[in-house]
Order: C-alpha cells, then structure tokens, then sequence
C-alpha cells in the first residue's frame, strides 16, 4: 500500500477526532455518540500497585506476525534469542512463523512461547492448491491462527463472510483465532471508521448477512466463488479463544502509528459493539489487541490504555529483543499507587 504522508500521520494523530465528527456522521458513529457518556476514561483511572489496569479481564496478550520473512539461518538466530530474553510472567505471548519454518521454531522455541499459523483454510483440507488446514497447523502444534489480517483482505482478496466462516471453523476444531479489523485510510478520513470495523465485527459473530463468498485476486475483476456452508448464524459461538485485533490498515508496515487516543478510541467502540451484540460477560472477557507498526519506542505509551490488551507486532517481532520489549511493556500497566 501507499505509504502515509508526515503531515497526514500528524493530521491523524492530532486531528482526526475533530475531523471525524465534524463529517456528517453514520448512524454507527452517531450511536456511539449517544453512548459516549456511558464509556471509560482511562486516563483518570487510578488503582492500587501492583494491578493491572485492563478493560478485558484476560491476561496481557502479544502476538508477533513473522509474515513471508526469514530463512532457516534467520529464524534459528530469532528462536536463539527469544529463548534468551526474559519474559514479563503475566503475559500471553505467541508467534507466526512462516508456514513452511513452523518445524523448526516448534522443535526449538521455549515453551513459554505459544506458535500460531498465519491463515488457515475454510474447511476440512482437500484439493485446495497452496492452502493449509486447520488440522495440519494443529497437527504440526499450533494452538493459533491469524485470521482476517488487513493483507488477506486487501492484497489476496478475502472477503468478510470468508473469513468469518475460517474463524468459525478454526475454532470449532478448538484453535484459537486472533481475528483481525481495521479501517483503510480513505475509511478512516472519510469518517467510516467504526462502520468498518463494525461490519467485519458482524461477519466474525455471524450477525450480518451472507452474501455469496468469493475470492478475488488483483488484476481480476470478478471474484471465484467458494463452496461453503449456507448459514453464516453465530460464525463465533465461543469467544473464550478469540483475541481481536484492530490494526487499522493504513499504520501496517508504514511507520506511522495510531496515537494511544485513536486506538483507545476504537478499542473501547468495539467493546462497547461486543457488548450490545453479543453480551456484556464476552465484552469483558474478551482481549483486544493493538497491531500496526508498535516497537519498542511506542508500546509503553499504547499499553497504558486501558482498553489496549496487548499488542500483535509485525515487523518489531523480528527482532527477538525488541519483541520481548513489547512483550514486557504490560508493566506500563501496572498503576502506580
């Protein structure tokens, strides 16, 4: 993707809130109005030492998503230093590997670390060229998969249904997801935030309908049609083992990150979805994530949000001290007395 201006980063950081709400607003954004006396103001929180200040009642959660990077030298230097690095106790922490390295990294990773596939296949595996299924990444020891990250969508053509079917059928094989939403920059500038990380909310709980499930790819106008189940009802029954991840799409891989305001913003607006859509014990239970160019120089800051459950990292995980910087950012979190 384009890579984002200084001066619209700034714009965003600094004025998006104002912009956004001086656009005629949608009726998504004018309920959240409505509802904005009733949310948190984490800022003004205070607690006693020692406790974790988090919305979601789960542990700090920190993914790293290796991507296509990497070769066998590479990642065996990588497992070798994460395997050296002291690890905050209090935290989930889980990492992608690339498919055909998950071998390796399982057979040499400490434990303390969890391993997680990128994409998993919508279904029981089969004739399906190229794809992995969910049965295989377990088989081989995952005990997560990345589902609806914004490059999946944007580059390869996943649409909403697709992959909130893929997150149902991941975890009714009992692997847990982190199912990922953002919003593109013309969204965010145009005012549609929430519209769009509400409607793939939608498709990940079922909520929504179904429309024909299709797979486009650059250059293709036309999507290929994917034989799936008919009904799209509760695609998420349990959310014990998902971790959502907002990763607006114009801050992956760019360098420009959301301020703590922005991404506090649409991280309360989605617990607030979650608890109106689904129940109020899920909006409490459930972790959300922050992912989009964090690193060690701006997780403290980010982690001090209280709706700000951890972190899924990208480019930052490839280093293996860096990463566990991010990792043990969760004391950020512990309020002082």
């Amino acid at each position: 993707m384009a890579m984002v201006s200084t001066s619209v980063a700034s714009g965003l950081r600094f004025s998006s809130l104002k912009s956004e709400r001086s656009q005629s607003l949608s009726t998504t954004e004018s309920f959240f109005r409505q509802i904005g006396a009733n949310l948190r103001v984490s800022s003004g929180r205070k607690g006693c030492r020692g406790v974790v200040a988090m919305a979601g009642s789960g542990k700090f959660f920190v993914g790293g998503n290796w991507k296509c990077n990497g070769t066998k030298e590479s990642i065996s230097k990588l497992v070798s230093d994460l395997n050296s690095v002291k690890l905050e106790a209090d935290v989930d922490v889980v990492v992608s590997p690339p498919f055909v390295y998950i071998d390796q990294v399982k057979n040499s990773l400490t434990d303390r670390i969890e391993i997680s596939g990128q994409n998993s296949w919508i279904g029981k595996g089969g004739a399906f060229t190229g794809e992995i299924s969910v049965e295989q990444l377990k088989d081989i020891g995952c005990t997560w998969v990345i589902l609806g990250h914004s490059e999946r969508r944007h580059v390869i053509g996943e649409d909403d249904s697709f992959i909130g079917k893929k997150a149902a059928y991941a975890l009714s094989q009992d692997l847990k997801v982190m199912a990922c939403i953002g919003e593109k920059l013309e969204e965010r500038e145009s005012g549609k935030t929430f519209d769009v990380c509400f409607q793939q909310m939608k498709a990940f709980s079922g909520t929504c309908p179904t429309p024909p499930t299709r797979i486009s790819f650059p250059g293709h106008s036309v999507g290929h049609p994917v034989q799936v189940s008919e009904t799209n009802s509760d695609n998420i029954s349990n959310w014990d083992n998902v971790v959502i991840a907002y990763e607006p799409v114009w801050a992956i891989g760019t360098g420009k990150v959301a301020s703590p305001q922005q991404a506090q913003e649409v991280h309360v607006a989605v617990r607030d979805w979650l608890k109106k859509n689904v129940s109020a014990e899920v909006a409490s239970k459930t972790r959300i994530i922050y992912g989009g160019s964090v690193n060690g120089g701006n997780c403290a800051e980010l982690a001090k949000e209280e709706d700000i459950d951890g972190f899924l990292v990208g480019g930052a995980s490839l280093k293996g001290p860096e990463f566990a910087t991010i990792v043990n950012s969760v004391t950020s979190k512990k309020v002082a007395a």
